[in-house]
């Protein structure tokens, strides 16, 4: 065994079962603050005194640093040992936490949501690395359903339990939600998680980091302010896309020619992680935009209030618990490509049903599109999480985790970036186009019954026309961007071949020697 590998499964009882629930209470605690802030930030301006721009870096501040922290957990776990980092990192990201809550300016804000980052960045890889070494082979499947269930619920929920809790209490509990969520973790960690073995004679690549962590720094800057400053009309946004190439670049070159590269390349050697690296893109991708695009649409263009649409969101989130729930099961008879491709389909088939979704679209059809999107998400991520681990060698486990993370991470920011980019620029190019149409020699124009309603010679009747054509622009440009994710979705499809057989995998590990169990 590695010197730095932990073993391999835990034996089923009281410890396993706490550690379970610890690793699941971070999950879901740094989960739903990826979310959970950003319905509070009307409130928060006020209270903070901080302009438009200003609140933005609440976000802002907390994914970029996420985003760079997520890269060296692997080394670092290795280096100090696993239990002691999850155990730090839960408790900074709980005490930033509260911090947030506490604020009393916009620099106060901004710079413990910095603190939450870098110490959230580790819950998420480190959860699904312990879960991975308590369970089993052949009970992964299980193990990866549970973990699920926090990584996926967290985001769908988060905005529904962000809304009430601001209107119900204040927005400082979306922060100090996380202090049971944390308590229980580290105290769970400290008593019933054992420690990995220290490789000391780790060294770190100072130079590849830094390069890494200005070209995701970078990128993830251009893609959070890209809307705000006009994209390519900014120096700004161009500066930063400029950076990150560069740092990608030097980061690359770096690893390639190094004896001892930041990134361990031997993950890539395997083909079941390259597929789980490759699908795990296009769910971050799919699953952030669809979500991005959802909430808006409820509350602008249909008109429901912040909590409603939270409720009816929260709907795709029950198809996800469902799917999750039964998954487990379905792996030991499916293939997971099997599983991927269905899942896959069915959200193809949601996505397409969504582009037909107008001001007018009933409750009934929001609920059962989203259950099915969701039950989607479900057949999916389980499948590709046991994929990608199946035959990865334990040493490389909590690199591939960190790994898998990072890619989810930077996926989300690029797909709700498009998504929203190409929403606004379809709702002005859609309006100018509906708007040639509202002239004096439009016959429908000339109707009674439109002129009585719509009369141009009137403020109101022409401010009337304005939201009018508006709102039918929107439902044009949302339609238009949910086309473009679900053609996005097939596209991918046929990329399931790349994984291979789980069962073959699962006999040929079990005739294998079996692996030593904890006491």
């Amino acid at each position: 065994m590695n010197a730095t590998a932990p073993p391999s499964s835990m034996v089923p009882g009281l410890r396993r079962t706490m550690v379970t629930i610890c690793a699941m209470t971070a999950t879901i605690m740094q989960a739903l603050d990826t979310t959970i802030a950003n319905v509070a930030l009307p409130y928060m301006q006020g209270t903070l005194s901080a302009s438009q721009d200003q609140i933005n870096w609440v976000l802002t501040s907390y994914i970029v640093a996420a985003a760079i922290m997520t890269a060296p957990v692997g080394w670092i776990a290795n280096r100090f040992g696993r239990k002691r980092i999850f155990i730090i990192c839960s408790a900074g990201f709980t005490v930033a936490s509260v911090l947030c809550g506490l604020a009393q300016d916009i620099n106060q804000m901004v710079l413990f949501r910095l603190m939450q980052g870098v110490f959230g960045a580790a819950l998420v890889p480190l959860s699904q690395a312990v879960m991975l070494d308590s369970y089993t082979l052949q009970e992964r499947a299980k193990a990866m359903s549970i973990w699920g269930m926090g990584v996926m619920m967290g985001p769908i929920m988060g905005p529904s339990l962000g809304a009430w809790l601001t209107e119900t209490y204040s927005w400082h509990w979306v922060f100090f939600v996380n202090l049971p969520f944390g308590i229980i973790t580290v105290l769970g960690l400290v008593i019933f998680m054992d420690e990995t073995r220290q490789n000391t004679a780790l060294r770190f690549d100072w130079f590849g980091f830094t390069a890494l962590a200005v070209a995701i720094g970078s990128l993830q800057l251009a893609l959070d302010r890209g809307e705000q400053l006009g994209w390519l009309e900014s120096n700004e946004i161009i500066a930063e896309f400029i950076i990150s190439a560069i740092g990608f670049y030097y980061f690359l070159a770096h690893s390639l020619t190094t004896s001892q590269p930041f990134i361990q390349f031997a993950l890539f050697k395997d083909k079941n992680f390259v597929g789980g690296c490759v699908f795990m893109t296009v769910m971050g991708l799919v699953l952030f935009s669809t979500m991005a695009l959802s909430s808006p649409f409820l509350q602008n263009v249909i008109g429901y209030p912040i909590i409603t649409a939270g409720l009816l969101l929260a709907s795709r989130g029950c198809g996800t618990f469902v799917a999750m729930m039964l998954v487990g099961r379905m792996m030991r008879y499916i293939e997971a490509r099997t599983l991927i491709i269905a899942g896959l389909s069915l959200t193809c088939a949601s996505l397409y049903y969504m582009t037909f979704w107008t001001d007018q679209t009933g409750v009934p059809e929001i609920v059962t599109v989203s259950i099915v999107q969701g039950f989607g998400f479900g057949l999916v991520f389980v499948p590709l999480s046991t994929v990608a681990f199946l035959t990865l060698p334990n040493h490389l486990r909590t690199d591939g985790t960190s790994m898998l993370t990072l890619l989810r991470n930077v996926a989300s920011s690029v797909g709700i970036s498009l998504v929203i980019a190409q929403l606004t620029q379809g709702t002005r190019y859609n309006h100018a186009i509906l708007n040639e149409h509202i002239n004096p020699f439009n016959h429908a124009m000339q109707m009674p019954q439109v002129r009585s309603m719509l009369d141009m010679a009137t403020d109101k009747g022409r401010a009337m026309a304005d939201l009018i054509v508006t709102t039918q622009a929107q439902i044009i440009a949302f339609s238009q961007d949910y086309q473009m994710v679900m053609i996005f979705t097939a596209l991918v499809i046929p990329l399931a071949i790349m994984i291979g057989s789980t069962k073959a995998a699962l006999r040929k590990q079990a005739a294998g020697p079996e692996h030593a169990v904890m006491e």
